[in-house]
């Protein structure tokens, strides 16, 4: 049976995969480029399982066969044999690249499909991840693009090739107004995908990582302690200086107009009133650091420019809520870092400087 280990290769060419563990297990986790055809559902493997405790693997794999001989097995091999014409380059994986990926390899093998399995299965191609991810982070020289909410860190971060958008493969801004209408994926999901991201990054020649100035968190998601430490001790950042209407047409852009597209998407006729929902939701999960009246202020000026249906007055609140709110906040935490500063400038002076 042909087993295959080169993982590196896997990322570079973003080859599909054929994830046949069950369920619940690719939910806690899975690569990019996978999809989930499991050679067990979760009930049947948790009865498998309570029979390989009780009884040792040989019950278990008897009771394997006998719950998915016949019709079950039919059926799984037709879809997985569906995949692989679709993907004819794909390669398969269990946990740990033991029975099921070997029982899957040999059914599809009967209906003429030779298609290698990984060597090791999950457990491996996530460890040879984590492990690449440590690697490159400290390997590489990380410039951070930092500055005032709004002033289009992430629009400049995109004009650069040596790159990485955290937020973006988090799926989240990193602010209380952040989210997105898709859900954020799962930790395991965020670092593997890093991991694929960090080793094309480096496959491409680039000795320099730059990407934007986060906190440890970017909605639920967690920055890897390994990256968050050497952004703290040994990155450089790069201050980016807007000018405040510059911000405010930028946030309006983005969390107004774009976001009303997004929502008008999702929930048709119901976009504007979600869209209303949202915000106010995320005043108010800043109330107690906005304070008391400063939230009740902006809230009462939201509420009347959506209800004057007067799009261009967003721009009033957002204005407020920049220099009163987050200038000082993010002043703070500049005040407070260890992180060195060796450049300010425009985006063009900033682009410069880095090209």
């Amino acid at each position: 049976m042909e087993l295959y280990e080169d993982f590196r290769e896997i990322v570079l060419h973003n080859r599909p995969l054929l994830d046949v563990r069950a369920p619940v297990e690719f939910e806690k986790g899975a690569f990019l480029n996978s999809r989930n055809i499991p050679i067990l559902n979760d009930q049947e493997r948790h009865l498998i399982g309570i029979r390989y405790k009780n009884n040792g693997n040989e019950a278990a794999v008897a009771l394997g066969k006998e719950l998915i001989d016949g019709t079950p097995r039919q059926e799984r091999t037709q879809a997985w044999k569906d995949f692989m014409h679709k993907n004819p380059d794909a390669y398969l994986y269990c946990f740990r690249g033991g029975q099921r990926s070997r029982i899957a390899q040999e059914w599809l093998g009967e209906v003429g499909l030779v298609v290698p399995r990984l060597k090791g299965g999950y457990k491996a191609f996530r460890a040879y991840l984590m492990q690449e991810s440590e690697r490159i982070i400290k390997s590489m020289k990380i410039s951070i693009i930092g500055g005032r909410t709004g002033g289009g860190k992430t629009i400049l971060l995109h004009k650069l090739e040596n790159s990485i958008d955290l937020e973006g493969l988090a799926n989240h801004r990193g602010s209380s107004f952040g989210r997105f209408i898709s859900a954020q994926p799962k930790q395991i999901d965020f670092e593997n995908a890093l991991a694929y991201a960090l080793i094309q990054h480096e496959a491409k020649g680039h000795k320099e990582l730059i990407i934007e100035h986060e906190s440890r968190k970017i909605g639920h998601i967690n920055i890897p302690k390994n990256l968050f430490e050497a952004l703290q001790n040994d990155a450089t950042l790069l201050i980016l200086e807007t000018a405040l209407a510059q911000r405010v047409d930028i946030t309006f852009e983005e969390y107004v107009t774009q976001a009303l597209k997004s929502y008008h998407d999702s929930y048709k006729e119901r976009a504007k009133e979600q869209w209303y929902e949202d915000v106010l939701a995320g005043l108010n999960r800043i109330q107690k650091r906005l304070g008391s009246e400063r939230h009740k202020d902006i809230t009462k000026l939201f509420t009347k420019t959506y209800h004057d249906d007067n799009q261009q007055g967003h721009k009033v609140w957002i204005s407020i809520l920049l220099k009163e709110y987050y200038d000082p906040m993010y002043d703070y935490q500049i005040e407070q870092s260890t992180i060195p500063i060796t450049f300010r400038g425009d985006e063009k002076e900033l682009l410069a400087y880095l090209k």
